[in-house]
């Protein structure tokens, strides 16, 4: 393979501010910083624009690509994002952005998979600015590209390109289960949709009426000091407002502290069935406590729901408050201005539909199910995630 600079072998164009030909019926679809999702996606954000003779000129072409330049988080997440166009005449770009036209010497899908991938960590580090960073675009182009001949380019395009066709398509399985999750936590909670045999009125109370245990992480002058923490062999987690997956609890990334301190805070120990909710932080989020969880310990974002299990089951609850209704009753309690929080008073008059617990449990079975598979598919979709940054890896570094 030799080395190349971007400038040898793509040509390109810039943008320019085109909001003031933003209209909603508009020819073109407008891809602007918004527009750069996750794995390099084009997001709709439902802007477009008039054709005229500005907006014309920064039509995007099938087989061009577009690289955004500036990116309002500190830490790039967005910043040499990479887009391929496949279709003539219906992209335009906004400020900010640049479009990369490859030469004849370039595959436009190897262009897209080396542009995402090791290229765009040589841009990351050019970066300028501070709270909105930025590249220039000349910067870019005069950065190396390592490029094997264009047959063996449309090779690992190809490739590559099919790999990413198969994670969009679990992506877009796991987003229709998550949907459709939702649309049956709606009928079920609203009451519309019942298991045959079940047809008593459900009891409508505040969790502050039931026999509900709360919680939370605040352990005053015992809170874990950085003398405390431990590591993930030897301690126990503590858990944050991060330590949460689709419902769940999630330990990937948390913080430890040593199995003297957990002792000491026995306010805090998770129990199998719990529910445990973020009360400061990221509003609205909560996870379940499995039996791997028990034992664990909460921070003091967190606070713990324990139910009485003769009267509701945990994981009944955790489902309605999950749901869009459950979702609403918690955020509308929130207090605070610059930092978000839910006390405990507020927490315990939420308002929750109570059925028998052998309702309950039929409940509960169905949407254990709906929670097993799109854990599945997630664990999937995450493998090939892995599986194309290790071909990356052994393909380009």
């Amino acid at each position: 393979w030799e080395q190349r600079k971007l400038s040898d072998v793509a040509n390109h164009r810039g943008g320019t501010a085109i909001e003031k030909y933003f209209e909603k019926d508009g020819k073109y679809k407008v891809i602007s910083i918004g527009s750069y999702g996750l794995n390099s996606q084009y997001v709709d954000q439902n802007i477009r624009a008039l054709s005229n003779e500005i907006t014309d000129g920064r039509v995007v072409n099938s087989g061009e690509l577009t690289m955004v330049l500036n990116d309002k988080t500190a830490n790039g997440t967005i910043i040499g994002r990479t887009l391929l166009i496949d279709q003539d005449n219906e992209y335009v770009i906004n400020q900010r952005t640049e479009i990369i036209s490859p030469k004849e010497t370039f595959d436009s899908n190897f262009a897209y998979t080396v542009l995402n991938g090791p290229f765009r960590e040589k841009v990351k580090r050019i970066v300028q600015g501070g709270t909105q960073i930025y590249v220039n675009y000349p910067a870019v182009s005069n950065l190396n590209l390592e490029l094997p001949k264009i047959e063996e380019q449309k090779k690992i395009g190809s490739f590559f390109k099919q790999l990413d066709n198969l994670i969009t398509q679990n992506e877009h399985k796991l987003d229709l289960l998550k949907q459709l999750k939702q649309a049956y936590l709606q009928k079920i909670f609203s009451q519309e949709l019942r298991f045959a045999g079940f047809s008593d009125t459900w009891q409508q109370r505040k969790l502050g009426e039931t026999h509900t245990y709360f919680t939370d992480g605040n352990y005053g002058e015992s809170y874990p000091s950085a003398s405390d923490m431990s590591d993930k062999r030897h301690g126990v987690p503590f858990l944050r407002g991060s330590d949460f997956s689709n419902g769940y609890l999630d330990s990937s990334n948390a913080n430890y502290i040593k199995q003297e301190k957990h002792n000491e805070l026995t306010s805090g120990h998770i129990k199998q069935d719990d529910i445990i909710l973020v009360v400061r932080g990221s509003l609205g989020t909560l996870g379940y406590a499995t039996k791997e969880n028990e034992g664990w310990n909460i921070n003091s974002q967190l606070a713990i729901l324990r139910t009485n299990k003769l009267e509701i089951s945990g994981f009944f609850l955790i489902q309605y408050l999950l749901g869009n209704t459950g979702q609403r009753e918690i955020l509308s309690r929130y207090t605070g201005t610059a930092l978000k929080q839910l006390p405990i008073k507020q927490m315990k008059d939420i308002s929750v539909p109570i059925p028998n617990i052998a309702e309950q449990e039929k409940i509960g079975s169905l949407f254990k199910q709906f929670d097993n598979l799109i854990t599945l598919n997630q664990q999937k979709l995450n493998l090939l995630k892995k599986q194309k940054q290790a071909f990356l890896k052994k393909m380009f570094i």
